[in-house]
Formats: structure tokens, sequence, C-alpha cells
């Protein structure tokens, strides 16, 4: 953007237009006339969810568990998913802010600096993770695999990924609806031509699995693979013209889009022998359709990173309390590609095992405040005097992490202790939270032994 001196205006390049408000309204409620509809929201959602690495998870579950075995631990972890997902987006369409703001409410003005990090730091940890997985195929098909040509496509579709978050909820809208309908077709002509080749869908139910694990490490897995993204639906359902809508978007994304997707790499991976196990691209290939299967991967991937840079742009504006999230786009993406020349790619599962466990507390809470605490009703946030910190939150997050750990028996990836606790490490943590926070809220904020915000009799609730 030319300047009257000749040069270029780098601060509107980074800041936007500062005389009108960022129109993704990063600390502030989206106001009613910015609303979109179901077509709109579900598009956005289902690109977010369309990933390489869903499949991966699907394929490394039915390989260790069989596929008949594997059905029922999809089904379960993406119920589990689904209507966490959409309880949230329903709140975030009724509020109509994201995750970190509806944060600032459950957690107080400093603790909501934790969700900033841990999602947002999570977002630009997925980012670098994430680039490689189109990048290594493209230098593959285009046979441009030394190390050097490499890192420079790493750098190409990292720029790529960070042009449409750049753009907000427009951009991303934008390439949904070509990504989404495109990314449909191909992965039910694959899940055809793969169940052909194992001799029909009873081929594919005999097939037992080599490896061990159980069925909760199995949900955990499953709910792991979009647990932090969908945390972040808030992001896009806030645009939502109605909670209805918002909730049926997130239902469509992460019950029935996310299941397509883990299906389709147990399918793959079970039928074709390819690195990594069910890797979308990989059998395509293997099916013939190369061609088709970069440009699917190159918009699988495009979708689900473009969110992720979105995500973590809001995050920042919160963390900064800064109203444009531009810089905060353009600074995590530079940081994320950095990770992907460093080879964090290699980290995705256990990356989804961790965020399987300390993010749905941090929901969980979020869902049960709203609904428990403030009784669907919120006020907006200029009549609000925010308490630095809800310690009621912070007990309710720490038990709920701590009944996860217990439930999996891991602390980090690689660092393990007995479990006695059994059931799903996700869920039990999430209900651990939930009751731990509503219990203290009533026991400890009404009777007032601990603080909570400052809200005038007169103020606007939402």
């Amino acid at each position: 953007m030319a300047t009257r001196g000749g040069g270029f205006d780098w601060r509107r390049i980074v800041f936007g237009d500062e005389n009108l408000p960022d129109p993704d309204y990063p600390l502030d409620h989206v106001p009613k006339d910015e609303r979109k509809g179901l077509v709109s929201l579900s598009a956005v959602l289902l690109g977010l969810v369309f990933f390489a690495g869903t499949m991966w998870a699907g394929a490394e579950v039915s390989a260790a568990m069989g596929f008949r075995e594997m059905l029922s631990a999809m089904v379960v972890g993406h119920i589990i998913l689904g209507g966490y997902v959409a309880l949230l987006c329903g709140i975030s369409a009724r509020a109509g802010l994201t995750t970190v703001l509806l944060a600032r409410y459950s957690f107080g003005r400093v603790g909501a600096k934790w969700a900033d990090l841990l999602l947002g730091g999570t977002q630009v940890g997925w980012f670098g993770v994430t680039i490689p997985m189109v990048a290594v195929p493209t230098a593959t098909y285009l046979g441009l695999e030394s190390a050097a040509m490499l890192s420079g496509l790493i750098v190409v579709w990292g720029v790529m990924h960070m042009m449409t978050a750049y753009f907000g909820y427009d951009g991303m809208e934008k390439l949904s609806y070509v990504a989404v309908p495109f990314l449909v077709i191909v992965g039910v002509l694959s899940i055809v031509l793969a169940v052909g080749e194992a001799g029909g869908i009873d081929g594919l139910l005999s097939q037992v699995g080599g490896g061990e694990m159980s069925f909760g490490l199995a949900v955990t897995i499953v709910v792991g693979t979009f647990i932090s993204a969908g945390t972040q639906a808030p992001n896009w359902a806030r645009f939502a013209v109605s909670s209805r809508v918002a909730f049926w978007a997130g239902l469509i994304a992460f019950l029935v889009g996310n299941s397509f997707l883990f299906l389709s790499g147990a399918v793959g991976g079970a039928v074709y022998d390819v690195t990594p196990q069910g890797d979308l691209y990989e059998v395509l290939v293997a099916q013939g359709l190369a061609t088709v299967g970069l440009i699917a991967l190159i918009l699988n991937i495009w979708t689900t990173n473009d969110n992720a840079a979105y995500a973590f742009s809001v995050a920042g504006a919160e963390a900064f309390d800064f109203d444009r999230k531009r810089p905060f786009v353009i600074t995590g993406c530079f940081v994320g590609i950095g990770l992907a020349l460093a080879g964090a790619d290699s980290l995705l599962l256990p990356w989804l095992e961790l965020l399987g466990q300390y993010v749905p507390p941090l929901g969980a809470i979020i869902i049960a405040d709203f609904l428990l605490c403030w009784r669907r009703s919120i006020p907006r946030m200029d009549d609000v005097r925010f308490t630095s910190v809800r310690w009621t939150s912070v007990l309710a997050y720490v038990a709920g992490c701590l009944v996860a750990v217990l439930t999996a028996g891991s602390v980090l990836p690689g660092v393990t202790i007995a479990a006695p606790v059994p059931g799903i490490a996700a869920l039990n943590g999430m209900i651990a939270a939930a009751v731990v926070h509503v219990v203290g809220y009533y026991a400890l904020e009404e009777s007032g032994l601990l603080p909570s915000h400052e809200i005038p009799e007169d103020a606007d609730r939402i």
C-alpha cells in the first residue's frame, strides 16, 4: 500500500485501517449486524476440522485396536468432542465473544492470561507442526527434495496459511467454500476405493489390531485430535446469528466432520501400506490419484492452519489488551514457521495426547460457569469490573487436570505415573473441573469468602 511519499504504509499493513474497528472484534462483542448463518459458519468450522493429522490418529488407533474396536472408540470420543464443542459454540454466539474473552469472565482479568498462553501457545505450536505436512509432499511431488528447497517450501506455505487468517473470518470463509466440498468428494471417493480393495465392509471389520491400546487411551486420542481447536471454536461461532445456529454448526463440524476424517484415515491405514499411516496424500497416491491428492492435502492443511493462526491472534489480542489481531497473526505465524524449520512436526501424536488432558477442563469450566453460575446471561464487558483472579476457577482447573492425569497415567509425553482412576481422561477431567467450579462458586464466591467480579445492578446483560 503506497503512501504519498512513494513508500509502503507498513503501519497500515500491520494494523489495518486504524480509523475503523478491527472487523473481527478481538476485544469486543460481535455486533448483531455482523452475524453469519449456518452455511457460512459450518463451512468455516468444517474447514477447521478437515485436517490430515486426524487421519493419522484414525489409522494409529485402528492399527492398535482393530477396526471394529476403533469404531466404538471413535463414536464415544466424537460424541464427547461434538457435544462439548457445540455447547461452547452456543455460549459464544449468545455472548458474541472469543474463547479467551469468555475465559476473562470465568478466570478473571489476570487469570484469563493462562487461557491465552494455553490456547494461543498450543496453536502457535500446531501451526509449526502442520506446515511440513504439506511442504514435504509438495517437495516430493515436484522433485524438489533438497533440504534448502524443503525449507523454502515451508516458508512459502507458512506465509500462504498466514494470509487468509490475516484477512480474518471473511478470508477463511471464502477458502472454506472452495475447500470443503472438494475435500468431501475426494474423501468419499478414497473410502469407496479403499473398501473395494479391502474386500468390502466385512473385510475391514475382520482386521485385528497389532498393538496395545486401552479403550480409554483411544478415546483420549480421538478427543485430543481436536480438543484444543474445539475449545477455540467460539472464535468463529461468535459470529453466528443465534445460539441454535452455532450449536448445530459445532455439532456438524466436530461430530460428523471429524468422524468422517478419522474414519477415512482408519480405512486408508487398514488397506494401504503407506507412511505416515493413513495419510491423505499417500493413500491417494496409492490409489493412482497423486495430483488430486496433492490438491486435497494443500486445501486440507490450509483450512486448518489459517484457523490456528486466527486463534493465536485473538489470544494475543486479549493477552496484551490490544484491539487489533493482525500484529499477532504476523508474529505468531513467523514463530510457527521457525518451529517447522526446527522439525516440530515429529511431535504431533504426543501433542494430541497432551492436549486431550490439559485443554478440556478449561472449556468445561467456561460451560459450567455460563450455564450454572451466570445462568445463561452475562453482563456486557464494559459493565464489568473484572477481579484479577477467580480462584474457584483456578482450583477447578487444577482439580480437572489432576483427575485427567490420574486417569491417563501420563503427566507429559514420556513421563508416566500410576493411573488409579478408571475411565476416559478427557471426560473425567471435564466432569471434575465442572463440579469443583460450581461447588466452589456457590460455597465460596456467593458467600463472599473468595472475590468475584463487581457488576452494577443496572448492567446491560446479554
